[in-house]
Parts: C-alpha cells; structure tokens; sequence
C-alpha cells in the first residue's frame, strides 16, 4: 500500500472537538501588568485613585462592594496588587475609576479632578472590526486590553486605551469625557464611558464572570502618547462605522441625535448605535421637558411616551417599568428646573433706548450717586468679578468683606456708606460647614452684631441659573428683604451655576458668556434691585510669573467677553507660593486706578500690609539670604550654650576666633556681626567681671563681658552627692547676665533683674 493511501488521524478529535475551556484554576494577578496600567492611566496624575471591588456574577458570592482609595504615586502598584491578590481569592472583580479625586469617600463626576487617558469599551458586535477602524483614524493606542469578557459570537471584548501627554482637568476633563462618548457613538462602544465617573477593570487582574477564571490581560502596549487638541481633531475627523455607529449632533456630540433617538428601532442587547434604557431615557426626557414647559399636557406627554415605547423598543418595556422610570426622571427634572411654569405668548414691549446731546451732558451739575463700595470698586448697577485660583482663599476674604459691607464698617480700605443688604448665593459649600466656617472667621463682636440681619447667606446651591433658576434666585432674594432692596448680590463661583443658553455652549465660549451675563444675571438684578451692585466669583488659569505682572487679569478663566462686561475687577494671587501673604490686583472701569494691596491673615483677620516692607527685585535670593542669617543666629545661641554644658565660656572676640570657618558660620568678621545682632536683638547678654568670680573663671578685660544665653548652666567640674539616693553628678551651676546690649544706643547697661531674661519688643 503506498503512502497516498494512508490517513493519518488523531482518535481524540472524532468526538472531542470543541473550544478549549478555561482553566478555572490557578489563575493569579499579574503584578507587572497592573504596573504598566497604573503607568499609562495614572503615570502623570496626582491625587488619590478610587479602586473597587465587586463579585463577578454567576458564581453563587454574594458579597458587598470593597472600596479603596490609593496614593497615585510610586506605591500605587503594591497597594493595587495586594488588593487584587485579595480580590482574586474572594472571586471579585477589580475596578478603577481613571481618574484622581482629592478626598477619600469620594467617587462621583463631580469628583474627578484629573484624567490622563482616552478609553474606548469594545464589547458588542464585530470587534475585530471596529478595532481596525480606530487604528486607522486614530493611530495606534497606548493599551489593548482583552478585558476577560466574550461576545454570544465568542470574540473577546476589549479595551482601548491613549495615554495623554499630560493630565487633563477642569475644561479639558470635560472634553475628554465628551470625546469617550463621541468615539464610543461612532463605532458602536460603550457609551456609558461619557461620565467621568464610570469605573474599568484593571489590567492584570482576575475576572471571575459566569464561574470562569480569565487575567484581564495587555494584548498589546505600544510607547505612545497624544495630545488632547490633537486627538480631538482625530476624532472629530473619523467617520462613524457603516450600519453600526453614528454621527453625534453638534448640540450634543456624547449622546445620540434625538431625531435619530425617536425615529429609529432599538433591540435589546445593545446591538444598535444606543441601548433601550439609553433611548427610552432620552424619548422621555424629551416629552418631560415639552410637558413642564407648557407645550403639551401630563396626559399629551404621558401618550407619546407610551407611543414611543410601542413603537421603538424591541421588546417593549412594561408598563410599570415605563412608569416608574418617567416618574423618576420627571422629578429629577422639576428638582434640577423648579415646579412647571405656564408661559404666556403675549410678547414683551421693547424698552426705550435712552440717548443724550453732548450739551445735555456737559450742562449737567446734579451729584454722582453714592459708590456701594468706595472708592468706585462696587458703583450703582455695577458688576464686580473677584478671581482667583483653588484654594487662594477666596471665599474666606469675600466672607470677611461682605460682612463687613452689612455691618457698614469698612474693610481694607474698601468703604460702605451705611450698612448695606448683602445676599451672598453661594453653590459649593454644605450647609453645615458653612456654619462652621462662618464661626472659624475671626470677625469683630460689633461687627458681627451690626450684620446679624443683614448678611444672608444660601447653602449649597443645587440649580442652574437658568430661566427657572433665577426666578427661583430671585423670590429668594426678595423675601430675604421684602422691605428694602438688596444692596450686593454675590453669585459664588459663577462656574457651578452657569448656563450658556439654547446652544449650551461653556465659559470658553464668547457668546455663551455674554448669554449668562446678558440673559441671567442682568435680568436677576433687574427682578430684584436695577441699582444693586453684583459680585461675581471666578477661578483663574495658571500663569507665569511674567505674565502675572504684566496683566494679572488674563488669568481669569473662561471667554474674554466677561473681562468686557464688568465695571470692576479683582486678582486675589499669592506673590509668593511659600508665603502666605496674598496680593489683589484692582481694576476700574468707572474711576482712577487703584494700587495693588498686600494682604494677610494675622490671628484670624484679614489685614493690610505695608508693601514698602516687600522686596521688589531679586525675593528668591532675598529670602535665602534671610533664611542663611537666622541659621547662623540659631547656631551661634544653641555653640554658646553647649560650650557652657562643658565647662567653657567665651567673650565675643574669643567666640569669632575659636568657632571661625566651623558650622558654616563664615570667618571672624561674619561671626564677630551676627553677635553684635543677637546682642542688640536681646538673644545675647553678658556676664562682667564681679559675676565671673562666682563661676570660677578669669576676668575679662573685655567690653562686654563673657557670652550668655537664657537657660544657660555652666559645668564647674565639681560633683555634687544627691543626699537621698547617693548618686553622684557633675555639678552645673546657672549663669545669670550682668548687662546687655541697649538697642538704642549700643551701650553697655546692667540688668535690673537677672532672673528675668527680657528681649526688646521688636525681638518679640
């Protein structure tokens, strides 16, 4: 029989040839794996990472959520790895949320402070595919994790993952979510990756779903790094995928078209561009917004809800699903809006535009009306933006100062007339701590009696200045003065309030700014007082030192129109990142330029310092020069009294002669000058001849006398016997001064009492 008749089989595969299973044994954390996904997510960030742990479904666990919070730092991949060497013996799964927040406990979007990288959810669908599609329009990704999980067709779901060159945050943290979303529409990914907050398996780690052991594992890790604007352009450019993604709407680039959302089937599992949940979500949002604005009835809007879910979701949602889940956005609606309003269409009378002759102008005598806060910071109708960076101490300031404004008692230099009616709607402190941080400034009794009534205050606010917000705003304000009108509304920060209008634009953008400005807060002022005065509260962008100095107020965060719009402004900015001294930078619209005030806190109140006493050139070498001469003060104190402890004392030209070059005090000359200082400073007093007999030394001819500090004892090199116990020490005997330095006059005077040591008030 010839070799081409022969078949040659292997028996195992007649009956036995399906998939290989997983090994549901001895599956353990990769360590170096979990390195390289702290390196590419959390490498450039600070802050602390929220980790949690929770049970993969489909093993019979049943156990609560395990939530930690680690140090981005280097100890980050020890922590991280301990934790999922614990979570893999108690069959949970490991998540990061990939971003850092500042506080342990907190988790949410608002949280998130900083993100350092773009992460895209592959786990419908043709994956192979879409990954190919990424690759060619957004170039190679930092990670490819296979995440552990597989499609009903068994490919294996992935993660995407771009590392930043550098951590995104406030604007930028905001696009970047905005760009997970708007990948994740385009080729069909997990949209949920739109919210900062929504956590991601950890590379490295154990994934247990369904009984089954599998490492989320790195398929691929590639040296790169993207720029933020760069990659927005990318992804702006890159078309969604035939049949499976689609194209966002400018109006809303992380969320499904709602013309799209109401007119097109969406099948459970999620194989369309958007899940049931998300597109029933976003149907009756849309019918909930037309019912609270008066265009439909409850029972109009109820109708086309249930019309929708007839008709676009496949299966349908029950009745009872659908109902609870419209209750619950509706009354998530009417807490963010307030209670519906009914709109009339009768159109408003256009006002008059006032318009003068120049002789009108010039013929003119009658007084200027009084400044709210002289000189001209705060004028009638006026509006104040107060900027500066987290943490600067804004509120603090602004608290000091508003109180002070309703008690009528100037502030700084900052005048009221009388005292004034202050409503201060502020949107980032609770109300408890509010109280508690009320209590902690230290304000003067009669200052605080003064305002007891004429300072009120909001906790936390939790609405948009929107058309509903501010008529909210409004009646608040009024029934906090229903019989005068307010005097100051200060809006705290304008971020947290902020509404950029129909096309939802933010701060960076010009007109949505004059939007907010033009739309929101002239029209409060109108509602409440046409002349009252508004502060609003800003945060700035970083700027160099240069720039600081040459116009502080580019530093303001957000469009330029805002800088355009007000009539005054401040800078609140530390000089110096060491000190503690804070300096405001005043600009006027409607009167001279004011100077530049240093301020300071001093035992709890704000005060002004004399800006003669701070160095104008050359404040690094200035204070290392400061900082040298009180080393050596400290040295040169603590060299005598040590001396003393060995039986030595030392006048001053002895002291310069034996210690020159030694403990970084320089030469004679430089140790013979800080003497003199400590002398006239009262650190340093002397013993003269008739005291130097009873401590057994040699008298001096000297000027002043042998060296001595406070508390100083000097070793005499006799013993002394403790009666009681026996024990037998050397004896040291104290050394009191005789005379000290005048700082007047340079003088040598005796002291008065010696057992008093007495520094002058300015050492002191």
């Amino acid at each position: 029989m010839s070799d081409d008749n022969i078949i040659h089989f292997n028996p195992w595969n007649d009956f036995n040839d399906a998939a290989p299973l997983d090994d549901p044994f001895g599956v353990e954390p990769d360590t170096a794996q979990i390195a390289t996904f702290l390196d590419v997510v959390f490498g450039y960030c600070e802050g602390l990472i929220p980790v949690r742990g929770f049970v993969d479904k489909g093993q019979g666990k049943d156990s609560k959520p395990h939530n930690i919070w680690i140090d981005a730092d280097d100890t980050a991949p020890e922590k991280l790895a301990t934790f999922a060497n614990w979570a893999a013996r108690e069959g949970a799964a490991v998540y990061v949320i990939p971003g850092t927040v500042a506080e342990p406990g907190q988790a949410k979007s608002a949280d998130v402070l900083q993100m350092q990288a773009i992460i895209v959810d592959l786990d419908t669908g043709d994956i192979p595919a879409k990954l190919d599609h990424l690759v060619r329009h957004l170039g190679q990704p930092t990670l490819i994790i296979e995440s552990g999980g597989r499609t009903s067709d068994g490919a294996t779901k992935l993660h995407v993952w771009w590392k930043l060159t550098e951590p995104a945050e406030g604007e930028d943290l905001a696009r970047l979510c905005a760009l997970r979303g708007e990948i994740a529409i385009k080729v069909g990914g997990d949209t949920h990756f739109r919210s900062a907050h929504q956590p991601i398996r950890v590379a490295g780690s154990v994934y247990h779903k369904g009984g089954f052991q599998r490492l989320v594992q790195i398929r691929e890790h590639n040296a790169v790094e993207v720029d933020l604007d760069d990659f927005a352009e990318l992804v702006a450019e890159m078309p969604a995928i035939p049949r499976v993604g689609m194209e966002p709407t400018p109006e809303t680039p992380d969320k499904p078209a709602l013309g799209s959302v109401l007119t097109n089937p969406v099948h459970e599992g999620g194989t369309d561009g958007w899940t049931r949940f998300e597109g029933a979500s976003a149907a009756i949002g849309h019918f909930i917004r037309m019912v609270h604005e008066g265009r439909m009835s409850p029972d109009e809007g109820w109708e086309a809800i249930c019309g929708y879910n007839a008709a676009m979701l496949r299966p349908s949602w029950p009745e009872g699903r659908l109902k609870a889940e419209a209750d619950r956005l509706w009354a998530k609606h009417v807490e963010k809006n307030g209670p519906p309003l009914l709109r009339t269409n009768s159109a408003n009378t256009p006002p008059e535009m006032s318009a003068f002759t120049l002789g009108e102008l010039l013929d003119d005598t009658t007084a200027m009306p009084e400044d709210i806060i002289a000189p001209r910071v705060l004028t009638p109708g006026g509006l104040l933006v107060v900027g500066g960076a987290p943490k600067v101490g804004k509120s603090d300031f602004l608290i000091s100062w508003l109180v002070h404004m309703a008690a009528g008692v100037p502030f700084l230099g900052f005048t009221p007339p009388r005292p004034l009616r202050v409503f201060y709607l502020q949107a980032e402190i609770q109300y408890h701590y509010l109280r508690e941080r009320l209590k902690q400034i230290a304000l003067p009794p009669e200052v605080i009696a003064a305002a007891r009534d004429t300072f009120v205050a909001t906790p936390k606010l939790k609405l948009l200045l929107d058309e509903q917000g501010s008529a909210i705003a409004a009646a608040a304000v009024n029934e906090a003065f229903p019989d005068d009108p307010v005097d100051i509304l200060c809006i705290d920060p304008i971020r947290n309030v902020f509404d950029g209008g129909p096309d939802g634009g933010g701060e960076n953008d010009n007109g949505a700014m004059m939007f907010f400005l033009r739309d929101r807060v002239e029209v409060l002022r109108e509602a409440i007082n046409p002349d009252c005065g508004v502060i609003l509260v800003h945060h700035t962008k970083k700027l160099g030192k240069h720039q600081v100095k040459e116009d502080p107020f580019l530093a303001l965060s957000g469009a330029s129109s805002l800088r355009g719009f007000y009539t005054s402004g401040i800078i609140m900015h530390r000089p110096d990142e060491e000190a503690s001294e804070r300096k405001l930078e005043i600009e006027l619209r409607n009167g001279p330029a004011l100077p530049s005030k240093l301020i300071d806190k001093v035992k709890g109140q704000w005060v002004e310092l004399n800006p003669m006493n701070e160095r104008l050139v050359r404040k690094d070498v200035g204070a290392r020069h400061d900082a040298e001469r009180v080393r050596k003060g400290d040295v040169i104190v603590q060299m005598i009294a040590e001396q003393a402890a060995r039986g030595k004392m030392f006048t001053m030209t002895q002291f310069a002669e034996a210690f020159e070059n030694k403990a970084g005090l320089g030469g004679k000359t430089v140790i013979r000058d800080r003497l003199n200082v400590l002398a006239t400073k009262g650190y340093l007093k002397f013993v003269r001849q008739d005291a130097v007999k009873g401590l057994g030394l040699a008298a001096d001819r000297s000027k002043y006398g042998y060296l001595c500090v406070e508390d100083m004892a000097l070793k005499t090199g006799a013993d002394t016997v403790d009666p009681q116990t026996g024990e037998v020490t050397e004896q040291a005997v104290p050394v009191l001064p005789s005379h000290y330095k005048c700082p007047q006059t340079g003088a040598v005077l005796p002291v008065e009492n010696p057992d008093i040591w007495v520094y002058p008030t300015e050492a002191e």
